[in-house]
């Protein structure tokens, strides 16, 4: 059955239980027979009777069939570097049966179930982050998940890393012999880069709605002008993210004395930072819409090498493995992920400028004895200007592989992990707004925030206190951080304004 990204993270980050559809059994049944029937009658298929990529033309003997599977895996298990979370495994583990289960690869059913039995047991492989050139697919990052299937490698279980045949005994599972096709079929795809993907623009889109409540809040701080978030605005132009944004900023911003205080002033027009949010964020939001879209499509796809088409008594060996789909959205999402960082700062700035912001230098008391929040919008540049080089595409390079047979690739698992990183920054760096702008807010006291801009700064200070003197802040930025990720700010203002987009 087909999946969403909402189930991915379901299964990914809430550990929800996972089983193979009565309808698929059959189909993957069918399948396995077939290949089976090649290798009885001794035909010559690539990845099933061959060796693999400028190996292609090497003749495998029946006899050596489960040798030439179980080398392939632990020969492509040449990963470095960090290991991806238990959210990414569990989320490849999730996306390579699901491609598997279509009946299109070839491989048995206890294949698939092995890998399902591995999620439903909290068994996760350890995988290196690094050694993917997004095709063919995530082969070494598939190849360390294979092996926790054939009792080799180590895994996570139970808080602790150890020996994948020790964990699956645990649970009273055994490893598998893989057979033709099978390890072939396991690595051969693209779930390393999707299972990053999907779970970061998942993410993303959340964030986008947190930004949308940074920015009210930083307008209402600053006395901005609400008009330029009239939805005739955005209805002249028709893009739908600029529509949701401004739609957002109204309500969250609606109903405040400080607005009010300030309706008949002699302000012509904002900084774009202001008055630009529907426009900015609104791209944004539509460009990570657009990666959902084909990220969707690739979590439901069949991404192996070759292809079997049992009825039609056809194997293909073609592309389908290549990255280039997700590598380009990725892109796309990191850019679209760093602008909501980069206006994001500006407004801090703006906040922390006494000349903008008719309010005292960096928001501190006693200015000169106090920095107040100085380093914040520090922070903040670091952290965009650290976006801009992790923005840069990876998929427009290409290193060929496997002697010049493999001579274009995506590096759509590079595209895939730097969003990820994108994604991390930019969640700092709206904490950031949203704690200056309840620093700033508390200047215009006595005028109180509208309701929904004073529900997030009654959520901020239930876990962060004022900043009446310099003290380590931190912890404080974190804890606002948490409010973003957990969604627990979003949950505070649509509390009192209503479901936000």
């Amino acid at each position: 059955m087909p999946l969403s990204l909402r189930d991915v993270m379901r299964v990914a980050n809430d550990g929800a239980p996972v089983a193979l559809a009565d309808g698929a059994r059959e189909r993957i049944a069918h399948s396995r027979r077939y290949i089976e029937r090649i290798v009885a009658e001794g035909r010559t298929v690539y990845g099933v009777t061959t060796g693999f990529g400028k190996l292609a033309n090497v003749r495998i003997a029946p006899e050596d069939v489960q040798q030439l599977q179980r080398n392939l895996v632990r020969s492509h298990a040449m990963g470095v570097g960090e290991h991806f979370s238990q959210e990414i495994v569990r989320a490849m583990l999730l996306l390579r049966a699901q491609s598997l289960s279509f009946g299109n690869s070839g491989v048995r059913i206890e294949v698939i179930e092995l890998l399902l039995a591995l999620l439903n047991h909290g068994i996760h492989p350890v995988i290196p982050s690094q050694g993917s050139v997004g095709a063919s697919g995530d082969l070494a990052p598939l190849a360390h998940m294979a092996l926790a299937l054939i009792g080799e490698g180590k895994v996570e279980f139970l808080d602790a890393m150890l020996p994948a045949a020790g964990a699956l005994a645990e649970v009273g599972l055994a490893p598998i012999t893989l057979e033709a096709k099978e390890g072939l079929a396991l690595i051969n795809g693209t779930q390393a880069m999707t299972a990053i993907g999907a779970l970061t623009v998942f993410d993303a889109l959340e964030l986008a709605t947190a930004a949308d409540i940074a920015a009210s809040m930083s307008l209402e701080a600053l006395k901005g002008s609400r008009t330029p978030f009239d939805l005739r605005v955005t209805a002249l132009r028709n893009h739908p993210g600029a529509a949701e944004t401004a739609a957002n900023v109204l309500a969250v911003s609606a109903g405040s004395p400080i607005h009010a205080s300030h309706a008949d002033c002699d302000k012509i027009q904002d900084a774009y930072s202001l008055r630009c949010v529907p426009q900015v964020h609104g791209a944004s939001r539509d460009a990570l819409r657009h990666a959902a879209e084909v990220l969707t499509r690739e979590i439901n796809a069949v991404t192996d090498n070759p292809l079997v088409f049992a009825d039609d008594d056809m194997v293909i060996s073609a592309g389908n493995f290549h990255g280039q789909p997700i590598a380009l959205v990725m892109d796309y999402a990191k850019i679209a992920i760093a602008e909501l960082a980069d206006i994001a700062e500006r407004r801090v700035e703006h906040m922390m400028d006494p000349a903008v912001s008719g309010l005292p230098g960096f928001l501190a008391h006693q200015g000169g004895l106090h920095s107040g929040l100085m380093i914040s919008q520090y922070t903040a540049a670091a952290l965009v200007s650290e976006n801009k080089v992790l923005a840069h595409p990876a998929s427009v390079d290409s290193i060929p592989t496997s002697a010049n047979q493999e001579d274009h690739v995506s590096m759509g698992t590079i595209s895939a992990r730097q969003c990820a990183m994108i994604l991390e920054n930019a969640r700092w760096v709206i904490a950031i707004e949203v704690l200056s702008a309840t620093q700033a807010l508390e200047f215009h006291l006595p005028l109180e925030a509208g309701p929904g801009v004073g529900a997030a700064v009654k959520l901020v200070r239930s876990v962060v206190p004022p900043l009446d003197a310099d003290r380590i802040m931190t912890g404080d930025l974190a804890a606002v951080r948490d409010l973003i990720v957990s969604r627990g700010l979003r949950d505070a203002v649509e509390a009192v304004v209503g479901t936000l987009h």
